[in-house]
């Protein structure tokens, strides 16, 4: 039976890439039949790293039939999964996040979680030397999935492992950097096609905070004025988006990476109470500046309270 590799849902680069990575590594380097697969359509970024490197569009699937051996990256949280992962024969789960907790396997599994700012460099400490078998495109996949998850280092959760592995890839494949970086983070900031409640679901993630489901959404960007101003109509939209996926409220967190910033929506009490008590801020109209702030990972999700 066929191994599938996925991360979460609401595909970023890294868990788009990452299941590409692994799914060559299991097949060509240890003779395993898998297939990387996404839980929904890639967002523009991840969109374009598949083109520049010519990299076929991996099936999207929602659910995954019981007994299925998959092998799950970048998430460890049930709730980013299909709703019948436990049924699943969970082969290995290689992740950057914290432990959540709630699957279960079959039997011993390779797990790998390292505190390191992607998936993907997990990956290549993995590989080793099998590395000089990789082809160029799925190297490429793995530059963009660091650059992507680290800001082309801005983000805090950058660590020396992941600029080293980046830098390496890069002189490999002949890439400058700031300039691949740039045009990743063009592609980023282009939300121009999407509707509201596409916006709110493109990055997010779901947690309960204080009792409140909430969906943290981050929407990182070069461009962050084309998010800002839609902002009525986003929060216009929050209620509905909320109602439909089980949560008490969403929050929407616009990064800017260029100037290394946040900017929160603050549609009620509810998500001032919360930005005033998370941020140590003042909050006086429906948006709120936090200086510094760009991982929802590091950043976000642990200052959150009530």
């Amino acid at each position: 039976m066929t191994t599938l590799v996925f991360g979460h849902k609401s595909p970023d680069t890294d868990s788009t890439g990452s299941p590409l990575i692994w799914a060559w590594y299991l097949r060509d380097v240890h003779g395993v039949d898998a297939k990387a697969v996404l839980l929904g359509e890639p967002n523009t970024e991840a969109a374009f790293m598949l083109r520049r490197w010519s990299l076929e569009k991996p099936e999207i699937i929602s659910t995954v039939a019981p007994g299925t051996p998959v092998v799950i990256v970048d998430t460890n949280n049930p709730a980013e999964l299909p709703a019948g992962i436990n049924d699943c024969d969970i082969k290995a789960i290689i992740d950057h996040h914290k432990l959540v907790g709630g699957l279960e396997t079959k039997g011993p599994i390779h797990i790998v979680m390292e505190p390191l700012a992607c998936t993907a460099t997990i990956m290549y400490k993995s590989i080793g030397k099998d590395m000089a078998r990789m082809p160029e495109a799925i190297k490429g996949a793995m530059l963009s999935c660091i650059l992507s998850d680290t800001l082309e280092f801005r983000s805090p959760t950058t660590t020396a492992e992941d600029k080293a592995i980046a830098e390496a890839l890069a002189k490999d494949l002949g890439i400058d950097i700031p300039a691949y970086a740039a045009e990743l983070f063009a592609a980023k900031s282009d939300v121009s096609a999407f509707s509201e409640a596409e916006l709110l679901r493109m990055d997010s993630k779901e947690y309960t905070v204080a009792g409140k489901e909430l969906r943290v959404s981050v929407l990182e960007t070069t461009s962050p004025r084309m998010v800002l101003d839609r902002k009525d109509a986003l929060m216009a939209a929050m209620p509905g988006v909320a109602a439909e996926d089980g949560a008490d409220q969403v929050l929407l967190f616009v990064v800017d990476i260029l100037n290394e910033k946040a900017t929160l929506l603050v549609p009620n009490d509810l998500v001032k109470q919360m930005a005033e008590a998370s941020f140590g801020c003042s909050v006086s109209g429906d948006t709120v500046v936090l200086p510094g702030v760009m991982s929802r990972k590091k950043q976000i999700i642990p200052a959150l309270k009530l």
